[in-house]
């Protein structure tokens, strides 16, 4: 007599989004469904957390991250300071624009899309966006 098999139940859980970033992302993919970056006009992204800002160059034909930086990484908190209230502010999202941009002109980049991400352009990521055009890129 064969024993009844079980029924295996598998249980996932989906993280609820607050109402604030379910909006935001709904404005980052109605932004991104006009904004596109090419091999001669790459797209900047700026992703703005709590503490921190990520900026990503990135060429959506090749599907390829050009150049990426962030206030998390070494180099811009040896110029900007390692604590941590340091790293969220204007002052160091103006910095991160500013490296950004020297690494982008390193590289050949000159002219790009800027993609605020959904976020307003306001504060950390518009100090993220002259700081890149102080260092030569055109947005």
């Amino acid at each position: 007599m064969a024993l009844p098999q079980q029924k295996q139940t598998v249980v996932t859980t989906v993280a609820r989004l607050t109402p604030k970033e379910a909006k935001r992302q709904q404005r980052h993919r109605k932004i991104r469904s006009r904004l596109t970056g090419t091999a001669d006009r790459p797209r900047i992204s700026v992703y703005r957390s709590n503490q921190h800002v990520f900026v990503q160059v990135i060429d959506d034909d090749a599907q390829k991250t050009l150049v990426s930086l962030g206030t998390q990484s070494q180099e811009v908190k040896a110029v900007v300071g390692s604590e941590e209230w340091k790293t969220k502010t204007v002052a160091a999202a103006s910095e991160l624009g500013k490296m950004l941009g020297k690494k982008c002109v390193d590289a050949g980049i000159t002219s790009a899309v800027f993609d605020r991400g959904g976020f307003l352009y306001h504060g950390r990521v518009k100090a993220v966006a002259d700081g890149c055009r102080e260092a030569g890129v055109a947005i």
